[in-house]
């Protein structure tokens, strides 16, 4: 086992430097995800520490990677260093004096999440003058059955759920691959939408620097300025794009040729993948950027999917380490070259493109940092049997809200100190998550705070389901839901304000971005 790691403490000054000296660096902030949207580093990754050991590994992969961790100076810090040094990571800073201490030194805090990506967003509609449209005119167009088409630039599940009347689902990577065979006439006029103001202004201008002979324009903020503006907005449309033609991927071929150019998107062969693969002083990220679909039957292994679009909308949720090499994989290169001409633009300087896809299915399985005590697990038959029973859920609020093992209470896994103390205690005090596992890891934490037996739900509250038990609706919450940021359309509570103040946000990002300095996003003039 590891030698434990103290974390060095470093003034704020120390870690804005470390933003602008070239080197892979880690920002990982351990605050539950609500508490991370409303102050926080521009550059820092999300990584509760409730789920640390589950989303880390994936995040940073190379233990020797530079990692500065920052809380509210309230222990996470050293929490967190206790389970990263025994998974072996060895280069463990700490911002000194949390997140206040980086708004006392005055700088920059920012709210919200994604935001390097959003705010990228609103610097390529400034600096590329990317043109929009308003609801009320997209409207009249439609109406009026004008020589256009929208294309949704979102994932499918999200434009299922909502969605612009006559739009059809083109997922943002996917754009100047399938736009041809979807808009032959290139007096068309092509609207791209998406929930806000990212995804359209992104895939309009893919469309654009692809050199798409349509007149091309970003729905101005996307369905929730639709429903603003008082329109009726579809919901559970499956209107999918064609498959691609002979005719289509040679125009698209083409394009993305033209863009890689413009950009110095370089590719790669599989010996170099090989050979960065073994380079234990670089950060590597491979990800198959294509459609989920394809990625499912077949992509190089180890690859990680990251359809196009959504990487480039969250790159923050994909890529932990600032100044990785990143190689993008893609049979067809389209999807890969326009991602990652847009990675480039947003400051990752060392971005590749291979052309194959790969014969590994299924995903590859998350590395886990740590293991749940064997000796405490219990199966749901047990379980049953036992009338004297607590069953405290450490799922994330949403999915206990959908529905969660009868009786059971919601607690947040960082949090259970506060929680433990509000539950009544019956024989035995049993752990459940989603699949069990995060239960597992909570163990040992829950022991130290109550006398009560502790065990954890082998298999969580799938097993649950799998064995036919029903799960109930009622809530027994015995902490704040203050793990999740809930997007402005999924609150309960006047989400036409929220979306209002959302789509203000995004808007005053730039300004924003200016003062804080540390992007290097590229000019394209």
């Amino acid at each position: 086992m590891p030698s434990q790691v103290t974390p060095r403490p470093l003034a704020p000054a120390a870690v804005k430097a470390m933003l602008g000296d070239g080197e892979e660096l880690a920002l990982i902030d351990l605050r539950e995800e609500l508490t991370f949207s409303q102050n926080h580093l521009l550059w820092a990754r999300s990584v509760p520490l409730s789920w640390l050991e589950l989303r880390f590994a994936r995040l940073v992969p190379r233990l020797t990677t530079r990692i500065v961790l920052c809380d509210d100076s309230d222990g996470l810090v050293e929490r967190a260093a206790e389970i990263l040094t025994r998974a072996g990571y060895s280069n463990l800073s700490y911002l000194d004096g949390g997140i206040a201490a980086w708004s006392k030194a005055g700088l920059v805090l920012f709210s919200g999440v994604h935001v390097p990506s959003k705010a990228f967003g609103e610097f390529v509609e400034h600096d590329s003058g990317t043109p929009s449209i308003s609801a009320q005119e997209l409207d009249g167009l439609i109406r009026a059955g004008a020589d256009m088409v929208v294309l949704d630039s979102r994932p499918f599940d999200e434009y299922s759920r909502v969605s612009i009347p006559t739009s059809t689902n083109v997922p943002g990577a996917e754009l100047v691959l399938r736009v041809r065979d979807i808009v032959p006439s290139p007096e068309t006029t092509i609207v791209v939408n998406c929930a806000g103001r990212t995804r359209s202004i992104i895939g309009a201008q893919s469309l654009i620097n692809a050199g798409v002979p349509n007149k091309v324009v970003a729905l101005r903020n996307g369905t929730m300025g639709w429903h603003l503006e008082g329109l009726t907005c579809d919901s559970g449309k499956a209107v999918r794009a064609p498959g691609v033609s002979s005719g289509g991927l040679a125009w698209a071929k083409s394009a993305a040729e033209a863009v890689a150019r413009k950009f110095g998107v370089q590719r790669i062969d599989r010996a170099t993948l090989a050979r960065w693969r073994s380079d234990t002083a670089r950060t590597l990220y491979v990800f198959d950027v294509r459609d989920p679909a394809e990625y499912e039957k077949g992509h190089l292994p180890g690859a990680i999917s990251a359809p196009g679009g959504q990487l480039v909308q969250a790159t923050d949720t994909y890529a932990g380490a600032l100044g990785a090499r990143i190689v993008l994989s893609d049979d067809n290169e389209v999807r890969a070259v326009m991602s990652a001409s847009w990675l480039k633009q947003m400051g990752w300087k060392d971005v590749f493109v291979l052309p194959e896809a790969g014969h590994e299915t299924g995903n590859p399985p998350a590395a886990v940092l740590g293991t749940a005590p064997a000796e405490a697990a219990i199966g749901v038959s047990k379980v049953m049997e036992i009338d004297d029973v607590t069953v405290v859920d450490l799922s994330t609020s949403q999915h206990y809200r959908r529905g969660h093992i009868p009786g059971a209470w919601f607690a947040i896994r960082s949090r259970l100190a506060r929680a433990l103390p509000k539950i009544p205690m019956r024989s035995m005090l049993v752990l459940t998550s989603e699949d069990g596992v995060l239960a597992g890891l909570a163990v040992e934490e829950a022991r130290a705070l109550t006398k009560t037996p502790v065990r954890w739900l082998k298999g969580g509250n799938d097993a649950w389901v799998a064995a036919g038990i029903p799960l109930a609706s009622d809530v027994k919450m015995a902490d704040e839901p203050v793990d999740v940021w809930l997007k402005p359309y999924e609150r309960p509570n006047d989400n036409e304000a929220a979306m209002s103040a959302y789509l203000s946000w995004e808007v005053d990002l730039l300004e924003r971005i200016k003062r804080d300095g540390t992007t290097h996003f590229v000019r394209l003039h």
